[in-house]
């Protein structure tokens, strides 16, 4: 029995995540506490995406949701508490952000927030919140027509990966006198256990109660997945075991893991780990 093993909250692109017994899941990613996966965003002086890619150190910027605010703690840092609610949209400033190839408008968080991100990554730059009044929109060529919405993910809503998927790959580490690596280098939102290694990859939908879930995308892997994410250090990597079996033909090549997904139905809806799932194959 397919079973939901995690499930992941990022509220800051390429910083730390949320472990959840239970989140909801909309159309644009899961939610608890009112707080969006991906809600937020490092910009530079240019308002370009700031990433781990560039700043491995960024993984340790560590989230806790409290009461009203977003608590972040960072080594060598005091604690940085950003208010939930959303500014009034008449009098909080803006900004042009760009990610990858979009550019749009989002919230400008205070100064206190953008010199504490400067401080800690000794870069000047600032904090962005996605702006309710910018629709963002999954690539409708992968999900076949369906208006998609997402925050400030890579493209896609939800990312989900498997237990199977992720044995696989620390057996073949292993067998070359390696480490095994854990599921958060490659940070899904959604883990389900109890299926064989990349079942996920021909899945026609992933089922839980009123939820459905279908995977549109094999998601290409930067070099995130070599960072460790408990030291903000590349290494081990696994990224030249992964190049062996994973390439995917579909996006030109690239080494994947995982599957970027959408909702079908259940726009709202609670799930919990421990789930059920039910997974229907593409075949």
């Amino acid at each position: 029995m397919a079973t939901l093993s995690e499930i992941n909250l990022y509220p800051i692109k390429s910083c730390g995540g949320i472990s959840l017994e239970r989140a909801t899941i909309t159309r644009a990613g899961v939610m608890s506490e009112q707080i969006y996966d991906r809600e937020w965003m490092v910009v530079d002086q240019q308002g370009m995406c700031v990433t781990q890619r560039e700043h491995p150190r960024m993984a340790l910027i560590k989230p806790r949701i409290r009461l009203d605010t977003l608590e972040l703690s960072a080594p060598g840092m005091l604690r940085l508490e950003i208010p939930l609610g959303l500014p009034d949209p008449s009098e909080a400033p803006t900004l042009q952000v760009t990610l990858w190839e979009e550019t749009f408008k989002a919230y400008d968080c205070d100064a206190t927030t953008a010199a504490w991100f400067s401080n800690y990554l000794g870069i000047p730059c600032r904090l962005a919140r996605f702006h309710p009044d910018v629709t963002r929109l999954a690539s409708e060529k992968w999900t076949g027509g369906v208006q998609a919405p997402t925050l400030f993910s890579d493209g896609y809503p939800i990312l989900v990966a498997s237990t199977g998927s992720l044995e696989d790959l620390n057996g073949k580490l292993r067998a070359q006198g390696r480490e095994a690596i854990p599921m958060n280098r490659f940070r899904p939102n959604i883990v389900i256990d109890g299926i064989e290694a990349f079942e996920e990859d021909y899945a026609e939908t992933y089922r839980a109660g009123e939820l459905l879930l279908k995977p549109v995308k094999p998601c290409p892997r930067c070099p995130m997945p070599s960072i460790d994410q408990s030291t903000g250090e590349f290494g081990p990597d696994p990224m030249d075991i992964l190049q062996t079996y994973r390439a995917k033909a579909e996006v030109d090549g690239a080494v994947c893991f995982g599957m970027n997904s959408i909702v079908l139905e259940g726009d709202g809806v609670q799930v919990e780990v421990g789930q059920e799932m039910e997974v229907e194959l593409a075949f």
